[in-house]
């Protein structure tokens, strides 16, 4: 058993963003991505496959091939038609999980519309082998998820955890790590601080080089257990834009190799 370490999209943020001058298209990030000796990729809210074709999503799958590289899919919103939708992304892309949130504009299910809708679609999603797993965020009580996740009661349908969202709904990391662990199927790791503003008017919550910042990732990984669980571990950054654009790069890179560094050191 094993925990396969892969990069996000998110790890890319500015690089793939019209921020810079010169974005990475999909496929350039995922030769950086083998560059970096990594067998995994997410490409989590990336808004430009949605609205790419069959054929230009084969060839997103093809590139991914040819380097050795394993996709995974991430959005977010849970109405039906979308997850059906993913679902068709995701059996060209050959991935074998989805990662959403509850939340979108115009689509704030309750438990119950939540649970309702996981039941309806999820047969379709055993069929195809793909999973689920609902990222745990500021919008959506943790206990809500969970209580949606208890009552589909199905291994296609978990969690995806990321305690550093949540801690903007003041819900503490260990103890939505303790609460989730059981159900995880996916983990996004990053890490997080807290810094003063200027004239020590408020904070900023932003995102830290791993390892650098709040998240105790030993106790983390101590809960979840993702080697003996199988449960891949994704790395993203909240990496604020810096002073340039090639000083933003240049860090956006070194977080990367940073956090593989750490991770692989575990």
């Amino acid at each position: 058993m094993s925990s396969t370490i892969g990069l996000s999209s998110y790890a890319f943020f500015w690089q793939l963003s019209d921020a810079v001058s010169a974005p990475l298209s999909i496929h350039n990030a995922l030769a950086c991505t083998a560059d970096l000796g990594v067998e995994l990729f997410q490409i989590c809210d990336y808004a430009p496959l949605e609205h790419m074709s069959d054929d230009e999503l084969a060839a997103v799958r093809s590139t991914a091939d040819s380097l050795g590289i394993t996709l995974e899919l991430g959005t977010k919103g849970i109405r039906p038609e979308h997850l059906r939708k993913f679902l068709h992304i995701a059996r060209i892309l050959g991935s074998e999980l989805l990662r959403t949130m509850f939340n979108v504009p115009g689509h704030a299910p309750d438990a119950d519309e939540a649970t309702a809708i996981f039941t309806e679609v999820l047969p379709a999603f055993e069929a195809a082998g793909v999973r689920i797993a609902v990222e745990t965020y500021e919008q959506v009580p943790t206990a809500r998820i969970l209580d949606v996740i208890r009552r589909v009661d199905s291994p296609y349908l978990g969690i995806c955890s990321d305690p550093a969202n949540t801690v903007a709904a003041l819900e503490m990391p260990r103890e939505v790590i303790d609460a989730v662990a059981p159900y995880v199927l996916n983990m996004h790791i990053k890490d997080f601080a807290f810094s003063r503003k200027e004239g020590w008017v408020g904070f900023t919550y932003s995102g830290a080089p791993l390892g650098e910042g709040l998240l105790d990732y030993d106790y983390m990984a101590g809960k979840i257990q993702p080697s003996q669980r199988n449960i891949n571990q994704i790395v993203e950054h909240w990496l604020p834009w810096q002073d340039s654009e090639a000083e933003t790069i240049r860090l956006e890179n070194q977080w990367t190799q940073q956090s593989l560094e750490f991770l692989r050191s575990k």
